[in-house]
C-alpha cells in the first residue's frame, strides 16, 4: 500500500512514466517495455491497484482525464492486468465508445458490414460481462446486417428496461465498475488462490486505442510465439485472421491463416511479408530486451501493424525446462537464473509418463498422491495376481486396502499402486517412490469387495478384476479406462539445467535405494551415494522370503544360524552390486529395522501355504504368529532392540557387508561401507552393537588378508536418541535423521492411519500442512536442531544428515542447510528435484547477501 501511494492512480504509458507490476500490473509494465523498444503499440492508460480497488467500491476517477489522452471520439479496449499473468482476471472488452453516432460514422470509412460487426461485439460483451444478462439473446449472427443490430439493441432493451449506453464515459465508467467488482468475487479469489495469489492481490486495468483489425485494405488480427509451447522447440507458432478482432484467429474453425509456410493454405510469410518479418524482428527483440519467450497479439489496420499486447507464452512442463536451458545457452540470461526459472516440481514429472493434460479425464475417485507419474493397467487384488499378470507381459494395477512388505514383489510387478488407506509415508507411498511406481494411497471413498473382486466407486459405479483403469499418481486420480499418456522427457536440456544446479548447490544429495535397480536409478540421476539402504527389502523377494520365515520358526540359535548361513551369499551378493553400481560413492546400509511379523502371511490360506512349506501342523503356525503379534509392533521388538535379542541377525548382515566390501574393492574403487543401527534411544544399545560389528569386522580381515575400513553410525529417529545425541555420537561417525518414524513418535500419529483424518486437521489449521509430507520445523525441526547440536558437542567431526521421506522437499533441504547437516537422502526419483531445489536455495541466499 506505501508503495502504491508513491504512484499516480492513471498514468499514460509512456517510455518515462513511473510504473510498477507490483502497483500497475504485469501487463501494464509489458507494454510500458514494449514501447520503449519502439513497438508500434496504441495510446494506453494504465490504473492502478489503489485505483481499481476504489472503483470496486464504487469511488469511480476523474474519467474525462482518462479519455483525453485518446482524442475524439475514441474507440477503446479494457484489459486486466495483474501482477502475475498466471492470476488471471476478467475477460478483456473491446470497442468501447461504439454508439450509434461512431456506427454512422464507421460506415462511411469502413463499410456497414465492418461497421456492423464492431458494434454487434460490442453490444454483446457489454450485455453480457457488464450487465451480467442471459447471453442466450445476444449471439452473434453468421452475417452482420443492420436488422440484427437493430434486434440485439431492443433485445438489451428489453432486458433492462433501459436504451443501451450511447455516452463513452459512460460505457468505459460501468465496464471498469464491472471488471474492479468481478476481481473482488468469491470465485474469482478462490480461482487465483489456488494459483498461488495472495488473499489481497490487486488487479490493474489498461485502457487502450482499438486497432480495429476490419475495414477497408489489409485488416485482421492474430497471435505469434516463436516457441513450440508443449516441447520448449524453437518454431514460429500461431495464426492471423483477415477482418477480425482480439483473438478471433485462435477459436475459428475456417478462414484463419498460418504464419509460416505451410502447404495445408495460405500463410502470412507468402501474404504479408513485410508484416512477417517485421513481426519475427520484434519476436527476437522480446526474447532479448525481456529475455523471455513471448506470445504477441498484433492487429493489422489498413496494411498498418499494431503491437497490442505481449504475455510470457504459456508453457508444458517440458517445455519451461527447454526454454529456461535455450535462453542461459544463448547467453540471454545467466545459468543462475535458468536455475531459478523451474520449478523442482517440474522435474519430478518429466521423470515419469504424465497424463495427457488435454484428454478427458473419468475420475472413479480422489486420493493422495503418493507417487508420482502415470500408468494404466487392469485392476488385480493380490500380489500373486499382479505377478501372473507380469508373467503374461500383461500390464496391471494392484488396488489393496493397504500394503504390507509381503506385498513389495506385487508392487514390483505391478505399473502402479492404489490403497484405501495410507498417508504420504505409508508403506505403499515410500516403496512407490523408491521404486518411481505411480501410487495414489488414502482413496477411503473406494470399497474393495473382495469376494466379488471388484471396486465400488463413490458414485457406484462397479469395476471388477481385470478392468482397465488409469492411476495419476501426480493429481491423486484414479481414472476409469485408459487415459493418454505422456513419455518421460529426460533430454539434453533436463541434464543441462542439473549440471548448472550442481555448481550453485552447497549440501550434497544422496538417494534412499534398497536393491541394485535403485541404486542404478539413483546412479542414472547423479546422487552422490546411497544415504539408505533398508536390508529388509532384500528378504521379500521368491526363496528368501521362504528362508526368512524358516529363520522365524527356528527353536534355537543353531537352527536360526544355519538359515541365516544360507541368506549370507545372497545378501554379500546384493552388497557387493550396490558397491559396484555406484562405483566408490558412499553407500550407507541400515541393518536390519521391522517386527518379524510383517514377514509372516497375515490371512488364514497364508497360514495354510506356511503350514505346508514348513512341514508344522497348522496349529502351531497359528500360535507362532500370535506370538509374534503386537499391539504396537512399530513400538515393538524391531530394529536395535531385535539386533541385540537375536544378535546372529545382525552378525550374518555385518559378514555379508564386510565380503562384499571386499570383493568390491578388488574389482574397482575402494569401498568404505556405512553401517547404520536404526531406532537407537540409549548409549548402551550402540555400544554393544558396534562391539560384535567390530568383531565380525576383525574375523572377515583375518579370513581375507584384506584390509579395508568402514563408518558406524546410528539412524536417529526417536526423540531421546535426539535427546542423548552427545553420548551416542562418542560411538557414531554419523547420524542421520529418520525422519518418518521421529515425526510419528513426536506426534503421536501413525503414519499409514492419519491420512484418515488429516486433511480435516490441514482445513482447520490445526496443523498448517500434513507432517508426514511437510517437515514440521517448529517441533521435529526443534528435535534435529537438538540433536545436531548435542551430536557435535560429543563428535566434532560428526556427519549429519535427513534420510527420511521429507529429505527430497524444498523445506527441509532449506533446514538442513541452515543447520550445516551434510547431506539429505530421498527416493531416487527425487533426486533431481531436490538438487535442484538445493541450488536456488543457494542462490536464493547468495542475492540476500549481495542486497
Amino acid at each position: 500500500m506505501q508503495q502504491e501511494k508513491r504512484f499516480d492512480p492513471v498514468t499514460l504509458i509512456t517510455p518515462t512514466a513511473a510504473m510498477s507490476p507490483s502497483v500497475h500490473g504485469g501487463r501494464a509494465k509489458c507494454l510500458q517495455r514494449l514501447i520503449r523498444l519502439d513497438m508500434p503499440v496504441p495510446t494506453t492508460v494504465a490504473l492502478s491497484f489503489a485505483a481499481v480497488r476504489k472503483i470496486a467500491r464504487g469511488q469511480m476517477p476523474d474519467m474525462a482525464g482518462i479519455l483525453d489522452p485518446f482524442g475524439a471520439n475514441p474507440l477503446l479496449s479494457v484489459r486486466p492486468s495483474s501482477q502475475d499473468p498466471d492470476w488471471g482476471g476478467p475477460s478483456a472488452i473491446l470497442n468501447i465508445g461504439m454508439n450509434d453516432t461512431r456506427y454512422a460514422q464507421l460506415i462511411d470509412s469502413l463499410g456497414a458490414d465492418a461497421a456492423t460487426s464492431i458494434y454487434l461485439r460490442f453490444i454483446q460483451s457489454y450485455a453480457v460481462q457488464v450487465a451480467r444478462l442471459d447471453p442466450e439473446p445476444f449471439h452473434l449472427p453468421d452475417t452482420p446486417t443492420e436488422e440484427s443490430l437493430r434486434a440485439m439493441l431492443d433485445a438489451y432493451e428489453y432486458e433492462t428496461d433501459e436504451v443501451f449506453p450511447q455516452d463513452p464515459a459512460e460505457q468505459l465508467g460501468q465496464v471498469l465498475r464491472s471488471m474492479a467488482r468481478a476481481w473482488d468475487g468469491t470465485t474469482a479469489r478462490l480461482l487465483r488462490q489456488a494459483k498461488g495469489a495472495p488473499a489481497d492481490a490487486g488487479l490493474g486495468l489498461v485502457v487502450q486505442s482499438m486497432a480495429l483489425g476490419v475495414g477497408e485494405g489489409t485488416s485482421g488480427a492474430g497471435v505469434i510465439q516463436f516457441v513450440d509451447d508443449a516441447t520448449g522447440e524453437r518454431r514460429i507458432k500461431g495464426r492471423y485472421l483477415s477482418q477480425s478482432q482480439g483473438r478471433d484467429a485462435l477459436t475459428v474453425a475456417k478462414g484463419a491463416l498460418f504464419l509460416c509456410k505451410d502447404g495445408r493454405g495460405p500463410s502470412v510469410e507468402e501474404e504479408l511479408p513485410e508484416v512477417f518479418e517485421q513481426l519475427r524482428n520484434y519476436g527476437d527483440l522480446c526474447r532479448i530486451r525481456l529475455r523471455e519467450e513471448m506470445q504477441i497479439e498484433f492487429t493489422i489496420e489498413n496494411g498498418q501493424l499494431h503491437i497490442l499486447d505481449a504475455v510470457r507464452v504459456q508453457r508444458s512442463n517440458r517445455a519451461s525446462v527447454r526454454i529456461a536451458v535455450a535462453l542461459a545457452e544463448d547467453q540471454v540470461i545467466p545459468t543462475d537464473e535458468a536455475v531459478m526459472r523451474v520449478d523442482p516440481a517440474v522435474l519430478s514429472e518429466l521423470l515419469h509418463r504424465q497424463v495427457d493434460s488435454v484428454s478427458p479425464r473419468d475420475r472413479i475417485v480422489r486420493g493422495i498422491a503418493a507417487s508420482p507419474g502415470a500408468a494404466v493397467g487392469r485392476i488385480v487384488f493380490t500380489a500373486n495376481e499382479a505377478q501372473a499378470s507380469a508373467a503374461r507381459s500383461e500390464p496391471c494395477i494392484l488396488v489393496r486396502r493397504e500394503t504390507t512388505p509381503e506385498d513389495i514383489r506385487g508392487m514390483h510387478a505391478a505399473a502402479a499402486v492404489v490403497t484405501v488407506r495410507g498417508g504420504i509415508t505409508s508403506h505403499a507411498a515410500v516403496i512407490g517412490r523408491g521404486l518411481g511406481l505411480p501410487c495414489v494411497v488414502g482413496a477411503s471413498d473406494l470399497v474393495i469387495d473382495r469376494k466379488g473382486k471388484r471396486l465400488i466407486a463413490p458414485d457406484g459405479r462397479k469395476f471388477h478384476e481385470g478392468d482397465m483403469i488409469t492411476v495419476d499418481g501426480t493429481s491423486g486420480d484414479v481414472l476409469a479406462g485408459a487415459a493418454p499418456l505422456l513419455e518421460p522427457a529426460l533430454d539434453g536440456a533436463f541434464q543441462q539445467l542439473l549440471q548448472w544446479a550442481d555448481q550453485y548447490r552447497d549440501i550434497g544429495v544422496r538417494a534412499n535405494a534398497d536393491t541394485p535397480a535403485d541404486a542404478q536409478t539413483a546412479r542414472n540421476f547423479m546422487a552422490q551415494g546411497i544415504g539408505l539402504c533398508r536390508t529388509e527389502h532384500m528378504f521379500f523377494e521368491g526363496d528368501r522370503l521362504g528362508m526368512m520365515r524358516e529363520m522365524i520358526f527356528a527353536d534355537t540359535v543353531t537352527e536360526r544360524q544355519a538359515v541365516l548361513d544360507r541368506l549370507l551369499p545372497m545378501q554379500r551378493g546384493d552388497f557387493a552390486e550396490l558397491f559396484h553400481i555406484m562405483q566408490g560413492q558412499p553407500v550407507c546400509i541400515r541393518l536390519f529395522d521391522p517386527p518379524l511379523h510383517e514377514f509372516l502371511p497375515a490371512d488364514k490360506s497364508g497360514h495354510r501355504e506356511l503350514a505346508e512349506q514348513l512341514s508344522l501342523p497348522l496349529s502351531e503356525v497359528h500360535a507362532r504368529v500370535e506370538a509374534l503379534s503386537e499391539y504396537n509392533p512399530m513400538l515393538g521388538m524391531r530394529g536395535v532392540r531385535l539386533g541385540l535379542t537375536y544378535p546372529e541377525i545382525y552378525d550374518m548382515q555385518a559378514r555379508a557387508i564386510f565380503e562384499a566390501t571386499v570383493e568390491a574393492s578388488r574389482s574397482g574403487d575402494p569401498v568404505v561401507p556405512e553401517i547404520m543401527i536404526p531406532l537407537v534411544s540409549a548409549m548402551r544399545e550402540v555400544e554393544l552393537v558396534k562391539a560384535r560389528i567390530d568383531a565380525v569386522a576383525g574375523h572377515v580381515r583375518a579370513e581375507t588378508g584384506v584390509q579395508f575400513n568402514y563408518r558406524y553410525g546410528v539412524m536417529v529417529e526417536t526423540p531421546r536418541a535426539a535427546l542423548r545425541a552427545e553420548d551416542i555420537a562418542q560411538y557414531a561417525a554419523f547420524l542421520s535423521f529418520g525422519t518418518n518414524d521421529l515425526t510419528q513418535m513426536t506426534y503421536g500419529l501413525s503414519r499409514d492411519d492419519a491420512g484418515r483424518f488429516m486433511s480435516a486437521y490441514v482445513n482447520a489449521h490445526v496443523y498448517e500442512e500434513d507432517p508426514f509430507h511437510t517437515l514440521d520445523v517448529d517441533g521435529v525441526g526443534e528435535l534435529l536442531k537438538m540433536g545436531a547440536e548435542r551430536g557435535r558437542a560429543g563428535r566434532s567431526d560428526v556427519v549429519l544428515s535427513i534420510c527420511g521421506e521429507h529429505g527430497g522437499s524444498r523445506s527441509a533441504i532449506d533446514f538442513c542447510r541452515k543447520q550445516n547437516f551434510n547431506y539429505v537422502s530421498c527416493s531416487p526419483f527425487r533426486v533431481p528435484a531436490a538438487r535442484l531445489s538445493a541450488a536456488q536455495l543457494a542462490i536464493s541466499d547468495a542475492r540476500a547477501e549481495l542486497r
